[in-house]
């Protein structure tokens, strides 16, 4: 039963990104299908966040589940540093295949914020085997989130949520960001004024940067904040032709979530590094990849191990992981995915305007299978810690709705095979609990 497992719980487990002291009881999950995870107690919850945005087909999609059950069964593990294998190849053949053309080395790791580790420490390394000392700097946006490692923590700094750690992270220069929503007549304003700070910056400081790493068209963790393509591609460009390399994290952006299958090809850009991970698997099992050049990849080689890429992890390129990615790419590629894509944009296109008239609530935006809205509620309270957050979780897990507030923003990201009766069934969730805040 759900009382037993959840007393155990608070015996033994410390939760990720948790305040345990007022946050709701978790989830006691047991099984799950779809859209819809069943709790101890018999209850059907609908997941409307995939699961922490890894889901991309939902739970337990029997494809992704007999691939690698499959691989279980011949492959389990081996040392990549000295072996390979066919799952490891397919899936970085599979995914170059879908980038542009210059990103075509593929190298494994274990998790989004360790992509973006590989990617930082890649772009170091790559200045200094080419006898280029003086790029050392960093570039990132106001409010990016990169992950949690001290490097991705660096990088992400401006997104407020890691100010105990400062002492451990390294200088990184933060540039504006524009971020737009539906009906935003300033948009134009703030795209200039960013680029303009951009222009500044790399005036002075152009030829010391190493790499500068976004969030391509959309800022996850730091609450939804999505900006139009043209700004991303000529912020892109302008870092570029100052000789620095692009970094596009695409942990959550990648496989399809803003309706193309990357952001990179949305906003027809091309950076010198891609990293994916959620997704990458369907959910089913922990892996990542950073993408890039042949050119990067050069610059590597040498008689010389010190040149070398130095850096991986036990099971990076996981035999069962790469099993798991296989399939889910497959299940993505269909023509079914595509259009189920599509209608999922076009639902939140035609229901978004109503939950956006609701009192408090403003800034609506979409991109893809995202959407979002901000919740203003006269307290100013804004980050993860928002008190109207911590509301609207308890009250839409008493409705079964799997939602998880960041802070002040209500966002939507579903699997793709959420039905129009599930997105109907969370648009009025939804309703309910804003209205619920003005009672």
């Amino acid at each position: 039963m759900t009382s037993d497992l959840l007393a155990r719980d608070r015996r033994v487990i410390w939760h990720p990104f948790t305040q345990a002291q007022t946050a709701p009881e978790p989830i006691a999950a047991v099984k799950a299908q779809g859209a819809v995870i069943t709790d101890a107690d018999g209850n059907e919850i609908l997941d409307m966040i995939s699961s922490w945005w890894v889901n991309l087909h939902g739970h337990a999609h029997p494809a992704i589940a007999d691939a690698v059950a499959h691989q279980a069964h011949t492959l389990e593990q081996v040392i990549f540093a000295t072996c390979t294998h066919a799952p490891a190849v397919d899936l970085a053949e599979g995914i170059a295949a879908l980038l542009p053309e210059p990103l075509t080395r593929v190298f494994y790791s274990d998790n989004g914020s360790t992509a973006v580790e590989v990617a930082m420490k890649m772009a170091v390394q790559y200045a200094k085997n080419r006898g280029d000392a003086r790029r050392t700097r960093f570039v990132a946006m106001e409010g990016a989130y990169h992950g949690d490692t001290v490097g991705a923590m660096s990088a992400g700094v401006s997104c407020g949520i890691f100010d105990v750690w400062g002492g451990m992270l390294f200088s990184v220069d933060t540039m504006p960001n524009a971020p737009t929503w539906d009906g935003d007549e300033a948009v134009d304003a703030k795209e200039a004024k960013a680029l303009a700070a951009l222009d500044a910056y790399l005036a002075e400081h152009g030829d010391a940067v190493a790499a500068a790493i976004v969030e391509p068209l959309v800022q996850g963790a730091g609450g939804m904040r999505m900006c139009r393509p043209a700004f991303l591609k000529a912020w892109t460009e302008k870092l570029k032709a100052a000789g620095a390399l692009v970094i596009f994290d695409e942990v959550m952006t990648g496989f399809g979530r803003l309706g193309d299958l990357f952001a990179c090809l949305k906003a027809q850009v091309t950076p010198d590094f891609v990293c994916l991970s959620k997704g990458i698997t369907g959910g089913f099992l922990p892996m990542a990849a950073t993408v890039t050049t042949e050119a990067v990849y050069a610059a590597f080689l040498s008689e010389d191990t010190a040149k070398a890429f130095l850096h991986g992890h036990s099971y990076t390129a996981n035999p069962l992981g790469c099993a798991a990615g296989n399939a889910s790419l497959k299940l993505l590629l269909s023509p079914a995915c595509a259009q189920r894509r599509a209608e999922i944009e076009a639902f939140h296109r035609a229901a978004l305007p109503g939950l956006a008239k609701l009192r408090g609530v403003n800034k609506p935006r979409i991109c893809g299978t995202i959407a979002a809205v901000s919740i203003e509620t006269g307290s100013g309270e804004k980050g993860l810690g928002a008190a109207v957050g911590l509301r609207l979780k308890e009250f839409f897990k008493a409705e079964n709705m799997l939602i998880r507030p960041l802070g002040n923003v209500l966002y939507l990201l579903p699997p793709y095979c959420i039905t129009d009766a599930q997105l109907t069934r969370a648009y009025d969730s939804m309703t309910r609990g804003v209205k619920g805040l003005f009672a």
